[in-house]
């Protein structure tokens, strides 16, 4: 590859970084500066509060963002991959085994905050963009309502159509939106250029020294500046480090820290313009045009955040963490771009029970910024481990690298706390419903395989007992029988034999196993062990973004010398019916919560993509 060739390259991933990376972070000048001085917060309107504000808000970006996403986080990648999911499974799968339990269930409870991020995200950033309409003319009031419910619900309900038609877009568009951001900044500054001192970080110290203990609760507003933080971590495995970079150094924090600037300035010389900081930089003329790049702007922030919530299920699907879904595959040459229709109309629900029930972008303000913050102390706290015992650090530098880090986030979380009761309870709650539900799931999960394989009898005494007798007549078909415990015969495999009194002339034990890493290359997808006459054992290996292909893995046991023929096999499944019992295991309210998920579990063939025309499912109770 030239010269020319890397650097086109290079630029096409540094734009669609611009569109999908940066989406959420972009959109919040839209309201940072007005709840920062919002009067319940107290902070008075005047030039040494205006100067300090923008300091802390600027210094926070560079601290937060550029110096611990950008720098130290982006480089604990899980062979390329990001986000907290990944980060879990780096951390865990590096410590000692003691931990390792610990850290996943702090991951997965940072997994599920995500969630409500999913939820947030899209409500405050399309009403916060709507809401620029009252500012045209009072008498749009009405009328934001019902537009941001508009635009919501034709945002979810694309998206069984895939992102990839959408998707060239994105870039152009908010480069045009950071570049817009940019120029109506300057233009204040050039007017009031006093707000530049903002830029001396003795501004920001003096600032919430001032405060004393109420800097918690100017902190908890000035956290919105950061949302979209996480986003830099999780898509680095669909752009890379370096095109996420240059999008940071190059564009995207000159054009916030400009903005941010301006809105300051503004409020110096009128006051009067807290209602709407953001739209009262442009001139009246410009608002429509505005108002409707803000509107692409907080659409394309919360398609990013969307993407992200389907792809982070698909993970936690695939690593046991939930149950098997359905998934579409909207591209034919992206397997990363994929639809989840349950948890899409579960998401427009909630975020249009969170519209209707906050009512306006200051409202849901109060509820953004506990969940996200927490997110961001469990991604500190995870990266110290992989820090200390991934690379191999000494302890003191990985306290050194992340102990500052430790200390914001914990300032933040504090001060989003101070928000409960006004709103912060509902990402949080919902977070909790998720954590729950994850943890149910894997744990009843493991109750059933434990479950199955006492009951079982262990498969290699049973096969090669089985190729003695000589009395079953044969099948010259192969049957593929999928196991969750290798160790133990299938289910379906004894109902095959007393039902229908036959054997196959090929039997395949397979079991399909995830491992804790993103990708797995396809010289180890396969591993094929013969047991007995007419009967091996296979293990399919997937990372948790592979896509799960049995039929193709089987073809890929031809040079481990078992040649099988697609055309002429049937797959055989056990589907079990789960039992709640009082005693052991669970709580019963929680066995009961498993036993429902697990009935409305999507298809096993759909989910491995076994042709529907070949597959028999046979059915088994198991008490838990």
């Amino acid at each position: 590859m030239n010269t020319n060739t890397r650097r086109e390259g290079l630029a096409a991933l540094t734009l669609g970084a611009v569109g999908v990376v940066y989406g959420d972070i972009g959109t919040s000048p839209l309201y940072t500066m007005k709840e920062v001085f919002n009067p319940a917060n107290g902070v008075p309107l005047d030039a040494p509060s205006l100067i300090g504000a923008v300091s802390v808000i600027f210094w926070a970006l560079m601290m937060v963002v550029t110096l611990k996403y950008v720098i130290l986080i982006l480089r604990a990648d899980n062979k390329g991959e990001g986000g907290i999911m990944a980060l879990t499974a780096l951390a865990a799968g590096s410590v000692p085994a003691k931990w390792r339990t610990s850290l996943l269930l702090i991951g997965v409870f940072g997994a599920a905050l995500f969630y409500g991020d999913s939820v947030i995200t899209p409500a405050i950033s399309v009403l916060s963009a709507v809401e620029g309409l009252e500012v045209v003319t009072p008498a749009f009031k009405p009328y934001v309502l019902p537009i941001s419910l508009a635009v919501l619900v034709g945002l979810f309900a694309v998206q069984r159509h895939g992102t990839a038609l959408v998707g060239k877009f994105f870039g152009p568009v908010i480069v045009l939106w950071f570049v817009a951001l940019g120029i109506a900044g300057v233009v204040q500054i050039v007017q009031t250029p006093q707000i530049l001192a903002a830029l001396n970080p003795v501004h920001a110290f003096e600032f919430l020294q001032v405060r004393g203990w109420h800097l918690f609760v100017v902190m908890g507003s000035i956290v919105l500046a950061l949302t979209g933080a996480e986003a830099l971590y999780a898509d680095m495995g669909h752009f890379g480090k370096r095109p996420i970079q240059i999008a940071w150094t190059g564009l995207v924090l000159p054009a916030l820290a400009l903005n941010y600037l301006g809105q300051g300035a503004l409020l110096m010389r009128e006051p009067a313009a807290l209602e709407n900081p953001f739209y009262r930089l442009f001139p009246h003329a410009w608002l429509i045009p505005v108002v409707v790049l803000a509107t692409l702007a907080t659409v394309i922030a919360s398609q990013a955040v969307i993407s992200g919530a389907y792809s982070m299920t698909h993970q936690a699907i695939q690593l046991g963490f939930l149950p098997r879904m359905q998934v579409r595959y909207t591209s034919a040459r992206e397997a990363g771009q994929i639809y989840l229709p349950g948890l899409n109309w579960v998401l427009l629900a909630a975020v249009v029970l969170a519209v209707v029930g906050f009512g306006s972008s200051s409202a849901l303000a109060s509820a953004y910024g506990l969940a996200v913050t927490v997110t961001m102390l469990i991604t500190t706290v995870l990266t110290f481990y992989v820090v200390r015992y991934g690379f191999g650090y000494p302890l003191w530098v990985a306290l050194a690298a992340t102990g500052v880090f430790l200390v914001v986030d914990v300032v933040l979380v504090v001060s989003c706390s101070l928000k409960f009761w006004q709103g912060g309870w509902f990402p949080l709650v919902l977070g909790l419903a998720i954590f729950t539900t994850m943890a149910t799931w894997k744990r009843g999960r493991e109750l059933l395989l434990q479950s199955i394989r006492s009951d079982d009898p262990e498969l290699l005494p049973f096969v090669t007992a089985l190729t003695r007798d000589d009395g079953l007549p044969r099948s010259a078909r192969t049957a593929v029988y999928a196991v969750a415990n290798p160790g133990t015969v299938p289910q379906a495999l004894m109902h095959n034999i007393k039902h229908n009194q036959v054997l196959h002339e090929r039997n395949v034990i397979l079991t399909v196993n995830f491992r804790d890493e993103p990708w797995v290359p396809f010289d180890e997808r396969v591993q094929v062990t013969p047991l007995a006459r007419g009967f091996w054992q296979v293990q399919v290996n997937y990372g948790f973004k592979n896509t799960p292909d049995i039929p193709a893995a089987l073809a890929l046991c031809k040079p481990l010398g078992l040649d099988i023929n697609l055309f002429e096999t049937s797959y055989f499944l056990s589907r079990e019916t789960v039992v709640p019992t009082r005693g052991a295991g669970m709580a019963h309210w929680r066995e009961a919560m498993f036993a429902t998920m697990s009935r409305n579990a999507g298809s096993v063939a759909e989910f491995f993509r076994l042709p529907n025309n070949c597959v028999i499912e046979l059915g088994t109770r198991v008490q838990i």
